[in-house]
């Protein structure tokens, strides 16, 4: 035995000599010709300056790349060198050899740079349900227009849209992705990897130095001086509209990333997480610092609203607009509209995503050369990690309300608007049925025999919906059975909470494992679920599978077929032609 892993071992160690440089931008990266990326080379252990050798299609990389090379001998103190250039671009298209050699070893890989053609789109808005599957899909389909005998009584505006394509979410270090990596790869064009966004994760120690790629936010004011506004229902510092413009392998970094919106100055920015931009002492502040971030962003320029009613008096004609509605996540649509529950008590004016989307188009559209707009219905995420359907399908609604909105703005501004609707990642939920219950407080059959399948499952009983699609009732008695295959252990009670968002965990006796709540544990029928996932999780987890992308407008028609994630960006960047014409940024020869 000890023989063969010695010969183990010795296999390994030449396989790592012969592939010993990691590279950024990886292997087979798509970049867009004059967006500006950090080329980054880390070497296993100790060499010197003179013996690392990196060239680009044949010429050193200072000289084919403009940018001189800084060489780190021992990064992080570390027995480990690197070498960077920053700030890089190429402007010509082709495929392009990257060869690194030192004494000892050797390694080359290929990049695919592109050009775009001349622009088509004057606007691009990006709609993201974050965590949003097919099941979440079909659940608002349902519950907002209603079904008999087999066949809906209309569409969602999200489904109804001329193109559609499967797209892949896995990033470079997993199959399985999180909504950082994933909306970094909407936003530069470049996977990243679980809690990146902006840059590739490197080995340093440093969260803010890995190797950056321009992000579609800095592409838009650079090349074609449009205006961006992100918007969320949740903390605006959260990975999806924080991918939009920042750069840190840190997703959790909520101050650094305010601080990289404030330089970045996004026209309008939209969302929870005001307590990151409170100052420490603050009521509500969660900064580690003294620095009022409300005050910087109104000292440059911006509007501010902090509820609904602000939001409506912002005046016509406003340039930019800092809008911050809960210190932190805000509430989603059946707390806020039905239950008021969650933080509604205390945040009680909070505004809809739709008008919270009005408002952002009215400041965009101001600029005559166009604008990018993101908008996130980033609960439905939330909500489904703690095995809360009803309140993540009535979040997916409001997203549908959103889509309808938009459509019809880009109809009545002349269809020169780009349309894409998608999630970031998936989860592992299914509809199986109906729940046959009355919800009587001594259930005589057992709540999982309640669970009607094939058949018997019949159709569910919500009440009409009202004007915006909503039921004024989740407690009826044929509800949808929606079920997630990815479980933390919890006690299941096959209803919806009406008191607070569920909580399906507490932090457990042995540090860093979570055991189920007894929240609902004395709940009539409510069951004890042992999960299927490993005891340091304590909430459900996304899926691999592929998320549903829908799009219409100028630039649509290359959504088709299955596609990578990163293709969300090159499809943006083409109906923009911001890779038309390179007008900034060195060229590689």
């Amino acid at each position: 035995m000890r023989r063969i892993l010695l010969s183990t071992a010795a296999i390994i160690a030449l396989i790592t000599n012969g592939y010993a440089q990691t590279i950024y931008p990886v292997d087979r990266a798509d970049i867009l010709t004059g967006s500006r990326f950090d080329l980054k080379v880390e070497f296993p252990g100790l060499v010197t300056a003179a013996d690392a050798k990196v060239t680009v299609n044949g010429t050193d990389a200072a000289q084919a790349l403009g940018k001189p090379v800084q060489f780190i001998e021992k990064e992080d103190g570390k027995d480990q060198s690197s070498l960077i250039l920053r700030d890089v671009a190429i402007d010509k298209p082709g495929t392009y050899t990257i060869k690194v050699t030192t004494p000892s070893s050797s390694r080359d890989i290929t990049w695919n740079v592109y050009e775009t053609p001349a622009r088509k789109a004057k606007n691009v808005i990006l709609l993201v349900g974050d965590g949003l599957s097919p099941a979440h899909r079909v659940a608002a389909r349902l519950l907002s227009k209603g079904i008999s005998e087999g066949k809906a009584f209309g569409k969602l505006a999200m489904d109804d849209m001329p193109h559609m394509a499967l797209i892949s979410t896995a990033g470079t270090d997993s199959i399985i992705t999180d909504s950082a990596n994933s909306a970094s790869a909407f936003a530069t064009g470049h996977k990243a990897a679980v809690n990146a966004m902006g840059v590739y994760a490197d080995r340093s120690a440093n969260p803010f130095d890995d190797p950056k790629v321009e992000t579609i936010s800095g592409l838009v004011k650079r090349r074609n001086g449009m205006s961006v506004g992100i918007v969320s229902n949740t903390e605006i510092q959260d990975a999806t509209p924080a991918a939009m413009m920042a750069h840190t392998r840190r997703r959790a970094a909520f101050d650094e990333i305010t601080e990289q919106f404030l330089a970045g100055k996004p026209d309008v920015l939209m969302g929870g997480g005001a307590a990151h931009f409170l100052p420490k002492g603050a009521p509500g502040a969660k900064r580690r610092d003294e620095i009022d971030y409300v005050a910087k962003f109104k000292d440059a320029g911006y509007a501010f609203a902090s509820n609904a009613t602000e939001l409506k008096a912002v005046p016509q004609g406003t340039k930019q607009l800092l809008g911050l509605f809960n210190n932190g996540n805000m509430d989603g649509v059946l707390d806020r509209k039905f239950l008021k529950r969650g933080s509604v008590t205390r945040f009680s004016d909070q505004p809809d995503l739709t008008e919270m989307t009005t408002k952002a188009l009215d400041v965009l559209s101001q600029n005559p050369n166009g604008f990018f707009l993101m908008v996130e219905s980033g609960m439905i995420d939330k909500y489904t990690h703690l095995l809360d359907m009803e309140r993540a399908v009535y979040d997916t609604i409001m997203l549908d309300n959103v889509v309808k909105q938009v459509k019809d703005w880009a109809k009545a501004h002349g269809d020169d608007t780009l349309i894409l609707v998608l999630a970031d990642h998936n989860h592992p939920v299914s509809i199986v049925g109906t729940i046959d219950d009355d919800m009587s407080s001594t259930p005589n059959v057992p709540m999982r025999e309640r669970v009607r399948i094939y058949a018997k499952a019949g159709f569910p009983n919500y009440p009409k919906p009202d004007a915006d699609g909503y039921p004024s009732r989740v407690d009826v008695s044929r509800r949808l059975a929606m079920f997630s295959a990815s479980l933390p252990d919890h006690y299941e009670t096959f209803r919806p909470r009406l008191d607070d968002p569920n909580a399906p965990t507490v932090p457990g006796k042995e540090a860093g494992t979570f055991e189920a709540n007894e929240r609902y544990k004395d709940v009539p029928g409510a069951v004890f679920r042992l999960g299927n996932l490993p005891r340091l999780a304590n909430a459900s987890v996304h899926s691999g599978e592929d998320v549903v992308l829908t799009a219409m407008g100028p630039g649509s028609e290359r959504v088709r077929g299955q596609m990578e994630n990163t293709d969300v960006f090159r499809i943006m960047a083409e109906a923009l032609g911001l890779g038309a014409s390179a007008t900034s940024g060195s060229a590689a020869k």
